[in-house]
């Protein structure tokens, strides 16, 4: 909407987060709150978003990466209507205003469309709802002949009557650039907080004759503010519990819903199953018949079909083939990628590496730095050597190989394809092809020995 610029009220302190990080950058779903906000700002396709920043300084600034975002600093901070005053110089006196909150992260975007489908009509809109327990809340007052509002009191200015109003104010509106520019300077201070509220321009624009239009959201759930760590702490279950019933609707197994977190977005093809416990973050692709056993953590990260990954693997920034057996205990780290039908085993950890297609790396071993080629064997307790101290070097394991339990291979270092490594080696030249190749120290037994006694 080229005529659509939308203002972040990003300022807040947020007191009772008892925290010294800024209220909108602490984390929900693995985003900070202002980042959520954002995202759903984006959607709209703005023609310019502007963020009004206070307590943290520039902490809030540093935070978020986007050059295309207006930065304004409200200090000291009095009140809405104030936040919306520092950032008026940067709006035109042509198009719409609308006002998000920083605070406030689930917002939808299908929700905002439909506020602004009214209020493009060139009328000032509002989002409200009803609410049974409405304390907290600004009351929407309407007149009694035609229900149209007429203004908007805060809860603690609120009369006897006026409390038991159940319409609430989001704080979510949208305004016509050429009304904002008249009725923000008319607001004025005098209430019980001392402070400029952007609500009374309701009261203003409903003496002008302005009709006042209101919409409302999908679920109440996604106009709910964050303003203590309780607070976020039940936002960050309705965000798992909503996220969870999609994926059910896309025909996932979830072991329990209740006990799965997605901190970016997952993607599931048919047939997929999560035991419980399971952390998503980044991007995860998961293929067709893929099963994710309990405990797993797995981030930026694309699994074939038929894959299976066992309990309490770590996976991150890699890619595995199809039919892939990973765990238990298993670690891949960023840089990996793993061809079809391999086996990665307990206690297994693989970082920056390339493993061809059916290979089995079962047992307790390091694979860093390498090429491992197809059908090879690696024995519980190998090794790749790949750090000198100062350099990281690289191994490279050829087709067929088969490497013996307790094995170092000293990088860099190749083990050419049909290689036999003796248990116990440690190789620090390139092989023979087709060849055993091993080195141990001659075993002897010292005779005249005896065992240390305990004194």
């Amino acid at each position: 909407m080229k005529e659509l610029n939308v203002i972040i009220l990003a300022a807040g302190l947020g007191k009772r987060m008892n925290s010294s990080l800024p209220k909108v950058l602490h984390s929900l779903a693995g985003k900070s709150l202002l980042s959520h906000v954002l995202d759903t700002a984006n959607l709209l396709l703005p023609h310019k978003i502007c963020v009004v920043y206070g307590h943290g300084n520039d902490a809030v600034r540093n935070a978020i990466v986007n050059d295309g975002l207006i930065w304004v600093k409200q200090k000291p901070q009095l009140g809405t209507g104030h936040a919306l005053m520092q950032a008026l110089p940067h709006l035109d006196k042509k198009g719409l205003t609308l006002v998000l909150y920083g605070d406030v992260p689930l917002i939808s975007s299908e929700t905002l469309k439909e506020l602004l489908s009214d209020s493009l009509k060139g009328n000032l809109a509002l989002l409200t709802m009803r609410a049974d327990d409405p304390t907290g809340y600004g009351r929407i007052v309407r007149d009694t002949e035609a229900n149209n509002i007429i203004a908007i009191v805060e809860d603690k200015d609120t009369n006897k009557d006026q409390q038991k109003i159940k319409e609430i104010n989001t704080g979510i509106m949208a305004i016509p650039n050429v009304n904002l520019h008249e009725w923000l300077p008319k607001l004025q201070n005098k209430n019980s907080q001392k402070e400029y509220y952007l609500t009374d321009i309701v009261a203003i624009a409903a003496k002008a004759g302005e009709k006042i239009e209101a919409a409302h959201p999908s679920n109440n759930w996604e106009v709910l503010g964050v303003n203590s760590k309780v607070q976020l702490a039940a936002l960050e279950r309705t965000y798992q519990r909503n996220y969870a019933e999609k994926l059910l609707e896309q025909g996932v197994t979830l072991a329990d819903p209740s006990r799965t977190d997605i901190r970016g977005e997952l993607n599931c093809g048919r047939d997929v199953e999560v035991d419980i416990n399971c952390i998503f973050e980044g991007e995860v692709k998961l293929g067709d018949e893929v099963k994710i056993g309990a405990h797993c953590i797995l981030k930026n990260v694309e699994i074939d079909a038929g894959t299976t990954i066992l309990p309490f693997s770590l996976i991150e920034d890699a890619g595995i083939g199809k039919n892939c057996r990973v765990g238990p205990f298993s670690r891949i780290r960023p840089g990996t990628n793993l061809a079809d039908e391999i086996h990665i085993g307990n206690f297994v950890e693989i970082k920056k590496s390339s493993i061809n297609s059916g290979s089995k790396i079962n047992h307790l071993s390091y694979i860093g730095d390498a090429t491992v080629g197809k059908k090879v064997n690696v024995g519980a307790g190998t090794i790749t050597c790949n750090y000198d101290g100062v350099n990281k070097f690289q191994t490279i394991i050829e087709d067929d190989v088969f490497i013996g339990s307790d094995t170092q291979l000293i990088a860099p270092v190749k083990i050419t394809s049909g290689s036999t490594i003796g248990a116990g080696s440690t190789i620090t030249v390139d092989t023979l092809p087709e060849k055993l190749t091993l080195s141990r120290s001659k075993q002897r037994s010292i005779t005249g020995w005896k065992r240390p006694a305990k004194k």
